[in-house]
């Protein structure tokens, strides 16, 4: 095991050493995703620079799709808005320009040697090497009725880099403190997690306090083709507001990715060392699990991509199963030959746009299926598989820059779930997919408007039914559990358990003051019922203001 290790640890440094034309990748959650998702369904037609089913996208290519959607944009009928739009996301990626200067410069820079240009404190750019340098500042309070006062703060600094053509890099860190919603608060404290973050310490007054820390180093394998990425970061697959393969819910992961983009195809392999469920307690060494990858996206027709996608979860006691590094194998069958002791689950996914206005898209995750079983309708509970759908209307109602998005997620008992625990699909006491698990029905919905370049608003709405755990039986919605302690193999249905119903909705007003400094004000309004009324309805606003420096805003809308 070790000399396969070392060799390929050597293969590694070579590739790095012989490298070229590396790249650097958007940072999840960046609104630019909007502005390509946007822009690439008004063109109507697929680019083969972005695959936007896979997150992160890489700079490079992003910059290539915005350049040219610049040159047409008087053809397309862009508005003044996306113009703004477009010129303001290849300044964010500028070094990727044609002119390799493409950050706008700043009309009052400070002190003549910061913020020379407009998105960054710190540029450097020669033919060497460049380096950008921010810091993030974030200050948000909030109001919960019946809870008082809350707050979340985080003050860090990221930066990234190219050298010398043949290294690509990124770093962030944040030190953050947050007081949290009654709901998110109680979900944390039940999970032992924060949502999207790994270790932390709860402090007096119900104080959350944790480090958060990204990072990755790349190289280009083969030019523009074939890219080599090592490093400690979050992971999207697919195009809707969930993803029901790999989200960005769960906390960071250690990773290998190796992405390869030929013609109209893009194939990620991805290995990553997780964390299995584990009790909070003194500090000591936690175990490792680890996972394999992949997915293969095809630009099909110029409007429509399909996906294939296929993932492994395993435990071997701190050391990596090679016979999944194979990145062309099918990993269903590397299982069966060791002996079907791991995780694997199938998905395929697609995205269509029509008339330049329109995107659907969905993705169906196979986790164990027999066809018998679901056409003989008995509730097999090994039927386990998950279903999404969902459509984008842009310029909705011919309204310029109104965006209305809709989706529904449906994700049968026992998915995910393994017999070994630690080999199910989770990450840090967080679920790798969709935060809920399994055994529910969602709806979502998201109304996106941008009346005036600097002002955002977003509307959005979540309504669910799931099924839940009572008296200490497994009915298949928590996904940490063993299956083989479900109480019965027949007659399960799709809210297995004691049904509970949430709905909450969510207004944001943020404001664009300059460059990628933000004000916040928005209100939340959540209510969860129990169906059978086995314990009481809970029901909670709260309203909330602040400003963010190079940075998301704190989210509560996952459960």
């Amino acid at each position: 095991m070790y000399k396969k290790a070392a060799l390929f640890i050597a293969i590694f440094a070579i590739t790095a050493y012989t490298s070229t034309a590396q790249t650097t990748y958007l940072q999840l959650n960046q609104e630019d995703y909007h502005v390509l998702d946007r822009l690439e369904t008004r063109s109507g037609q697929l680019s083969d620079d972005l695959f936007l089913s896979v997150k992160p996208t890489q700079r490079k290519g992003a910059v290539s799709f915005l350049q040219q959607q610049r040159r047409e944009s008087r053809i397309s009928g862009l508005s003044k808005i996306d113009r703004y739009n477009l010129d303001h996301a290849i300044s964010v990626s500028g070094e990727w320009a044609l002119e390799q200067n493409g950050a706008l410069d700043s009309k009052r820079p400070i002190l003549k040697s910061f913020y020379k240009k407009q998105p960054d404190m710190i540029y450097v750019n020669n033919d060497n090497f460049f380096f950008s340098a921010n810091p993030i500042i974030t200050a948000h309070g909030l109001y919960e009725q019946n809870n008082g006062t809350l707050f979340s703060s985080s003050r860090g600094l990221e930066a990234r880099g190219l050298v010398a053509k043949r290294v690509g890099f990124y770093t962030m860190f944040t030190d953050n403190q947050e007081t949290m919603p009654s709901y998110a608060a109680q979900w944390t404290d039940s999970a032992d997690a924060v949502p999207g973050n790994d270790f932390y310490t709860r402090k007096g007054g119900g104080k959350y306090d944790y480090l958060m820390a990204r990072g990755y180093i790349d190289f280009a394998v083969v030019k523009d083709h074939i890219n080599v990425t090592f490093g400690y970061d979050k992971h999207f697959i697919g195009d809707g507001i969930r993803s029901l393969f790999l989200s960005d819910f769960s906390a960071g992961a250690t990773f290998l990715r190796l992405n390869t983009r030929v013609w109209k195809f893009n194939y990620q392999n991805l290995y990553m060392e997780l964390q299995p469920q584990y009790v909070r307690g003194a500090d000591r060494e936690l175990p490792h699990k680890y996972a394999t990858m992949h997915h293969l996206s095809i630009n099909a027709t110029k409007w429509l991509n399909v996906g294939i996608f296929e993932g492994v979860i395993f435990d071997r006691r701190d050391r990596y199963e090679f016979s999944y590094m194979n990145p062309i194998i099918l990993y269903r069958q590397v299982e069966r030959s060791l002996g079907s002791p791991d995780n694997v689950v199938l998905g395929l996914n697609f995205k269509a746009i029509a008339a330049k206005h329109l995107q659907f898209y969905g993705q169906l995750l196979l986790d164990e299926f027999t066809s018998k079983e679901l056409i003989a309708g008995n509730g097999y509970w090994a039927n386990k598989f998950a279903i999404q759908v969902g459509g984008k209307y842009f310029d909705a109602f011919t309204v310029k820059n109104l965006d209305l998005q809709g989706e529904i997620n449906i994700v049968r008992p026992y998915t995910y779930t393994h017999f070994d625990s630690t080999a199910n699909y989770t990450h840090y006491n967080q679920p790798l997919a969709h935060p809920l698990g399994a055994s529910f029905a969602e709806v979502l919905g998201v109304v996106r408007y941008q009346p005036v370049k600097n002002l955002f608003i977003t509307l959005k709405g979540m309504y669910y039914n799931k099924g839940v755990d009572t008296g200490g039986v497994n009915y298949g919605g928590n996904i940490f559990k063993d299956y083989d302690t479900r109480p019965s193999g027949y007659g399960v249905k799709l809210i297995n358990g004691v049904k509970v119903q949430c709905a909450m909705v969510n207004l944001n007003l943020s404001y664009e003051l300059r460059e990628n400094i933000f004000f916040d004000l928005g209100a939340v309004h959540r209510r969860y019922v129990y169906e059978t009324g086995v314990l009481p309805a809970q029901t909670t606003t709260f309203l909330y203001g602040g400003f963010r420096l190079n940075f998301n805003r704190r989210e509560y809308d996952f459960f």
